[in-house]
């Protein structure tokens, strides 16, 4: 017996190969030129006889498939069986590639079985293989000897499944056999799929989902319709045993689950799989139905609702297309397949049986994350970084990571020797480092360093806001000390402000850019004794959220890293850091880092955003943790302006270092 199969390349097509291979016979595949070496690899990796396996080249796009005079005559009247699965099964897919490839394809396909019947004029058996698609949004239950009943196929690719399908059921000169697949999954015993599809593109958002909150979380979710998931081993298993009954040909085989999930219960068993909290509480979309439709299509066109929509199902990777079948309303009666199928031992298996293979399988092969360049030089290599501060401490280690991922790295500080010997080193080091001296406590040089910046490097990429001043002093101390917030305020945030002010212009021009601000872990706490610094950290945090509002749409991130104490020379003075945990710059230029590669708006320890938590739920209860704290870290002698008690200063108590050591890396 002989075979012929278009789309053996394709995730059915390799399956059902595999089938036929099992019986005796010959099994011709349409391949074009260029996918001979992709056939190849595929049949060394499914164990295919490839002595058995003839190929044919060809093009679907083109009439009778492309295949050649010489073929023609060499598969006359040789063909039982002649397989249809080429398509493309993608909602995404622009209107003219489906038209081309769902409707133009199966047009030529069955002039190639036309041309190939023989003189006998028996032909070859066309066993098409169409989709549950090709039933539309009909609302209510498909049976498998209805078509012309379809509803709802505005979308393209719902209308050429059914037109496609049209092809078929019209044909005369050939005996046809349908088959309509449900939604097809992974392999039910391996988990093996060739791409993301149906619920797949749900698997981004349920991992995200895991990482954020513990498994035994309650969450809410949605209800939805029922849709018919089935693995790709049942469907090629039907479709061989069917296509080798006799007495069959012109029935269509609805190749679904009798008993489909609806889509929470879909959900929520691969929550399952992947160890994702479940949406304990799901809504069904038919409560809001009393809402007139005009007034759900205002309301989801509002721009700032489209924005809001869009931009999570950018996060998610999931297509607005996909949204539709949510409240997929079509149920399948599937009688003629049980019938075939009857005393096979072929069905439909439950998800749960399998879902942890499907998810195992994602997360291996599948996951969108392994494809996405994390390296620090992926993100960095050939792009200016400006960093200040950059002569020492966290700014240094932050340059060398960044000039050693082959970033064009410019370090900005006041100490000239210290700036040039850092810079130096990183070029001896083969880094492309360049260094420039600033004051960026006085405006005019930050306005100078944005100028001399532009006019040699012609943008800035990435600008990160490391330089600082801290000032660890109790209000009581500072009465006479208003310059200490002056000073604090006029480097921490307006020098800051006013290179961003520079280099945003540029930014915006160019509708790209990364500014990383260096705040504070105090921000969040609220620490005692640093209210100076705090405060003029605060401000640039409040500046950045409020940019990030204005700018974001304009390709422009803003990242706030609200950094633990750091073991750096600004606090050298406050002796008692020297007994308790703080990081190490290195570890302060991981943070640094992971902001460059990730973008996100804010990287804080759990401690600060658990201090800002508990602050905002019970204000007066942490107000009087922070007092305890106060009064049990005084003043240094360095804040006291006593040189004298400074060198005798005494070695932090017992109490001391177990509190700071529990509220790990807070200034105190």
């Amino acid at each position: 017996m002989s075979y012929f199969v278009t789309g053996a390349t394709g995730f059915l097509g390799r399956f059902l190969v595999s089938n036929l291979l099992k019986r005796k016979g010959t099994v011709h595949v349409l391949v074009r030129k260029d996918s001979r070496k992709k056939l190849e690899a595929i049949g060394r990796k499914m164990g295919w006889d490839m002595k058995r396996v003839v190929v044919v080249e060809g093009d679907m796009t083109a009439p009778k498939c492309g295949v050649s005079a010489a073929q023609l005559r060499a598969l006359t009247g040789k063909v039982k069986h002649f397989f249809h699965l080429a398509a493309i099964y993608d909602l995404t897919a622009s209107a003219e590639s489906q038209r081309k490839a769902n409707i133009d394809g199966t047009r030529n396909a069955l002039d190639l079985a036309v041309a190939i019947k023989g003189a006998t004029g028996a032909g070859p058996v066309f066993h098409h293989t169409s989709s549950i698609a090709a039933a539309g949004l009909y609302p209510g239950v498909f049976r498998e000897d209805m078509f012309e009943e379809a509803e709802g196929l505005d979308d393209p690719y719902l209308r050429t499944k059914h037109d496609s399908e049209g092809l078929v059921r019209a044909e005369k000169r050939l005996k046809w056999r349908i088959y309509r697949p449900g939604m097809v999954v992974g392999h039910s015993q391996t988990g093996e799929m060739d791409k993301i599809d149906g619920p797949y593109y749900f698997f981004t958002f349920l991992k995200k989902l895991r990482e954020m909150l513990p498994p035994w979380m309650p969450t809410l979710g949605i209800e939805g319709g029922r849709i018919n998931v089935v693995p790709v081993d049942f469907v090629v298993d039907a479709m061989d045993h069917i296509a080798h009954k006799p007495k069959l040909d012109g029935h269509t085989f609805h190749l679904t689950d009798p008993e489909p999930m609806r889509v929470g219960e879909v959900l929520n068993t691969f929550a399952r799989a992947g160890h994702a909290p479940e949406m304990t509480m799901r809504i069904d979309a038919r409560m809001f139905a009393f809402v007139p439709s005009g007034v759900r299509m205002a309301v989801g066109n509002l721009p700032p609702v489209r924005r809001f929509i869009g931009m999570l199902l950018r996060d998610f990777q999931i297509p607005k297309e996909v949204l539709k079948f949510i409240t997929y309303p079509t149920r399948f009666d599937n009688r003629e397949a049980e019938r075939a199928l009857k005393g096979s031992g072929i069905k439909v298996p439950p998800l749960e049986s399998y879902a942890w293979r499907l998810w195992d399988y994602w997360e291996r092969h599948l996951d969108p994350d392994l494809f996405v360049d994390r390296t620090l030089k992926g993100k960095v290599r050939g792009k200016v970084v400006l960093i200040t501060g950059g002569s020492s401490g966290i700014g240094l280690s932050t340059a060398q990571r960044v000039a050693e991922a082959g970033a064009i790295t410019i370090i900005v500080a006041r100490g000239e020797e210290e700036l040039f010997k850092a810079r130096d080193a990183m070029k001896a080091a083969g880094g492309k480092v360049f260094a420039y001296t600033a004051d960026l406590a006085d405006m005019a040089d930050c306005d100078r360093l944005v100028a001399t910046v532009l006019k040699e490097h012609g943008q800035v990429d990435v600008l990160v806001n490391n330089a600082g001043r801290s000032i660890r002093r109790s209000i009581e101390l500072s009465y006479d000390r208003f310059h200490d917030f002056e000073r604090t305020m006029q480097l921490n945030y307006f020098g800051s402000l006013r290179l961003i002010m520079g280099f945003l212009p540029k930014m915006t021009e160019r509708r790209r850019g990364h500014i990383i601000n260096i705040s504070s872990i105090g921000v969040l706490a609220n620490s005692p004794r640093f209210s100076a610094y705090v405060a003029s950290k605060a401000a640039l945090d409040a500046f950045s959220r409020c940019a990030q509002g204005e700018l974001s749409g304009k390709g422009i991130s803003f990242t706030t890293i609200n950094m633990p104490l750091v073991k750096t020379p600004m606090i050298a003075p406050t002796k008692m850091y020297d007994s308790v945990p703080t990081l190490t710059p290195d570890e302060a230029a991981d943070l640094l880092v992971k902001a460059i590669i990730e973008k996100p708006s804010r990287i804080a320890t759990r401690l600060g955003i658990f201090a800002a938590l508990i602050n905002a739920v019970a204000p007066k209860a942490y107000e009087v943790v922070m007092n305890t704290a106060f009064e049990l870290f005084p003043d240094s002698a360095a804040a006291k302006g006593d040189k004298k008690a400074l060198r005798g200063e005494v070695e932090p108590s017992n109490e001391q270092i177990a509190f700071a050591s529990l509220m790990r890396g807070v200034h105190w």
